[in-house]
């Protein structure tokens, strides 16, 4: 990526649309727009900045190409930082193709994926915390999963990490003043505060990576089987939580042949819910193959809500089945519960919980969905100044900068010398630097922005 280079690419979905967007940034964003736009009245458009402008863009030939509007954002006030043209298509795949290869006629080049936020981060608009956060928002499944990656982008991560390595590097700095002068060896109050102020870093860092497989709940969201025999009301339940009829339910067994997969939220946690085939021995080699898959998915599950019918209890099958499972949070979900003739059953044997419930009533749902919360998060409620890490690079980073401070301890606490200890701590302030993107290289930079999507 050259820095001198003017970008260009649609900033908006494929497809029909109102509005279709294309950005335009660098040097020549103003010169390559001007090339093509056609201003209705005022002439001097490229002079007022952030001010929408009405005209059309035409192609070399001075064909018109469509009716825009079109806003000329002067730097540094850009996403970039850059002199920046956004222009407003009708948003059809037609119009924005031909835009954007006038735009590109005229001397602008292609983006590459993510790089207008790789540019805002590399002129200093945003860190990479913050550069990350903004693919966490489009990808955002629940409004949990939204308030994560928003908090992320207004800072709160990045403040607290700075906080962090302001700590580090205090203590950095009092090591370095014995390795310049050997003379001024750290005295054993000296090392009884820095021991003191290691621990509280950790404290700090454990703290951060503590929320880590909660907020990856929240990003990517909880892989969850719906498992249990023929007709006990599997599919009914994933129609019941789902609030639509995703799946055929009838009084034969064996309905459910293949995986039916579908990303519920339920209380802003994204369940990646698998309706699967009931398990049971089978002569039909169709329903054969849907048990099969079903035991395969079950053991890739991070929750099972294993069903079992009101009406029939607990079988021996379901106990065997149940007692296979293991290292897996399962949740028995009673069905039918609203039918007359059910078992009075005692369940709450189980090392699990129980929750009865009717997918046909809806009795009990909310009992259920309470349940899943409660073991997704631990019971913990995100508030609005809760900072939960969701990314697993920062996750890795921190459990490195967090050794660094426990190998810094160590070797303090037998007596190595302050050039050795440096080094430890060194390592744990290069690795929260990794988190910011104050001490990454242009290697792990181009692999986070190769995830990002054309156009951001």
């Amino acid at each position: 990526m050259a820095a001198d280079d003017t970008i260009a690419a649609v900033t908006t979905p494929p497809g029909e649309g109102g509005v279709g967007v294309i950005r335009i940034s660098g040097v020549n964003s103003f010169e390559v727009a001007g090339k093509i736009f056609r201003p209705a009245r005022n002439k001097n458009w490229c002079a007022e900045s952030h001010r929408m402008h009405y005209g059309h863009v035409v192609d070399q030939s001075g064909r018109v190409i469509d009716e825009v509007l079109l806003c000329a954002m002067k730097a540094p006030h850009t996403y970039t930082r850059e002199d920046v043209v956004e222009i407003n298509c009708h948003g059809g795949m037609i119009p924005l193709r031909e835009t954007l290869k006038a735009v590109l006629a005229s001397g602008a080049r292609p983006a590459e994926p993510g790089e207008f936020t790789k540019r805002a981060f590399l002129n200093g608009r945003i860190d990479l915390t913050q550069a990350e956060s903004v693919i966490d928002i489009i990808r955002s499944k629940t409004a949990a999963s939204l308030k994560i990656a928003v908090s992320q982008l207004e800072g709160r991560l990045s403040d607290r990490l700075n906080f962090i390595q302001g700590r580090i590097l205090g203590i950095l700095a009092g090591i370095e003043a014995t390795v310049d002068f050997p003379e001024d060896d750290l005295e054993e109050r000296e090392r009884r505060q820095l021991l003191e102020e290691a621990g509280e870093i950790i404290g700090e860092l454990n703290i951060l990576i503590r929320t880590a497989g909660e907020g990856r709940i929240y990003r990517e969201g909880i892989r969850t089987v719906i498992a249990g025999r023929p007709n006990v009301g599997k599919s009914s339940l994933l129609n019941r939580l789902l609030g639509k009829e995703r799946a055929i339910v009838t009084d034969i067994p064996g309905t459910t042949r293949d995986i039916i997969e579908e990303t519920v939220n339920i209380r802003g946690i994204p369940l990646i819910l698998t309706d699967t085939a009931g398990l049971r021995e089978t002569w039909d080699p169709v329903e054969k193959i849907g048990v099969k898959k079903t035991r395969e998915t079950l053991a890739g599950a991070e929750m099972i809500l294993f069903v079992v019918d009101a009406k029939t209890g607990m079988t021996g099958d379901d106990r065997e089945i149940l007692e296979s499972i293991g290292g897996v949070n399962v949740v028995l979900v009673v069905n039918k519960i609203d039918i007359e003739n059910k078992k009075t059953e005692i369940y709450e044997n189980w090392s699990f919980p129980v929750v009865k419930i009717s997918a046909l009533t809806g009795e009990g749902m909310d009992r259920l969905e309470e349940m899943v919360e409660i073991i997704a998060t631990g019971g913990r409620i995100i508030s609005p100044d809760s900072i939960i890490i969701s990314n697993v690079r920062h996750e890795e980073a921190l459990r490195r900068a967090r050794a660094g401070m426990e190998d810094f301890i160590s070797s303090l606490g037998r007596g190595l010398p302050a050039d050795i200890l440096s080094i430890d701590v060194r390592n744990s302030y290069e690795a929260l630097g990794e988190i910011t993107g104050s001490t990454v290289d242009e290697e792990l930079l181009n692999r986070i922005f190769t995830d990002f999507c054309i156009g951001k």
